[in-house]
């Protein structure tokens, strides 16, 4: 009776040896964290299932989430990677050198300190010295805008009509009561003059225009642009009472006027006439240069030779532009 052959150890009731359950244990866990990306099951049920497929706290040690820094999967590590990296600052170049970082929501154009059209339109935006300046012409307008209360027995009456409702501006800046109505009734007394209507018509000068215990003046934004400087307006009343008193009336005033236009008129005549003097010595220059330019050269050559009864030699020479002929002794 033969020895019956060597067979391999019988497989256990499930079908799969303890290495092959363990192996397919760990794989069903690698396809479970890739599928749903959960976080892995608590450490008590990893010992409760490697104590049942026979493993060891220690082989599956390594798949078992203990920190939430470590991270599941690969591909989770990848993904928080990506979101460190999208949240943190860009890195500089440092082939770009030293530059500054400016917040341009923060910047003004300020065009360099020219002046453009949009300054002349008026929308853009004002600076500090402009708004100051405004707010300061405001303020006086308002404090010369001001009127106080009518009393009858009291307040001022102007002088024309007898009112009481009279500018209060005149009478703050000039000291004269007059209601709107005679100011416009009697614009020979009562009219606005500017600086240069004063000058040119009344002949006075800067200084006295400037001294307000002379000439009070009312000041006005200039219509032309905010940034010029204001208008100083003068009362005609007044301004006429200083020029006749300086030109001792108003016909010392037209003649000294007269005198002014005559001093100008001789100024642009003799202005005239040194022009004048000026152009004829440059078109004399010019005639005589051309004259000097027109001017014929001669141009001589040798026509014969002249021997005299003592043996002397000379040589007669012609010009052949004009026919002019002279002698020269050959020595």
């Amino acid at each position: 009776m033969s020895t019956p052959p060597n067979t391999a150890p019988s497989a256990p009731a499930g079908g799969l040896t303890a290495s092959q359950a363990r192996l397919a244990a760990l794989n069903r866990l690698k396809a479970k964290n890739k599928l749903t990306a959960a976080p892995p099951p608590s450490t008590s049920n990893n010992n409760a299932g490697s104590s049942r497929n026979g493993a060891s706290s220690s082989s599956a040690a390594p798949y078992v989430h203990k920190a939430s820094a470590v991270p599941s999967s690969a591909r989770n590590m990848v993904q928080q990677q990506a979101e460190k990296e999208s949240q943190a600052p860009l890195r500089r170049d440092p082939g770009l050198g030293k530059y500054f970082e400016y917040d341009l929501s923060k910047l003004h154009n300020s065009r360099g300190g020219f002046l453009t059209e949009d300054d002349l339109e008026g929308d853009r935006i004002k600076s500090v010295v402009e708004l100051a300046r405004e707010k300061e012409r405001e303020k006086k307008l308002m404090r010369e805008g001001e009127e106080p209360a009518i009393v009858p027995n009291q307040s001022p009456k102007c002088r024309e009509c007898g009112t009481l409702e009279i500018n209060h501006q005149f009478l703050k800046v000039f000291d004269v009561r007059v209601c709107k109505s005679c100011e416009k009734k009697f614009p020979e007394k009562y009219s606005l003059l500017t600086k240069t209507e004063c000058k040119e018509d009344y002949l006075l000068t800067d200084p006295e225009l400037k001294d307000e215990d002379l000439l009070p003046h009312l000041l006005r934004p200039n219509p032309h642009a905010s940034t010029y400087s204001n208008m100083m307006l003068f009362l005609r009343e007044q301004v006429e009472k200083v020029a006749w008193d300086k030109w001792e009336g108003e016909e010392g005033l037209d003649a000294e006027w007269k005198r002014r236009e005559e001093f100008k008129k001789r100024k642009r005549e003799e202005k005239f006439e040194q022009g004048l003097r000026d152009l004829r010595k440059r078109t004399r220059n010019n005639l005589y240069q051309r004259r000097q330019e027109a001017e014929h050269v001669h141009q001589f050559e040798d026509v014969e030779e002249i021997l005299d009864e003592e043996g002397d030699r000379s040589v007669l020479q012609r010009c052949f532009g004009c026919g002019a002929e002279q002698q020269i002794e050959v020595l």
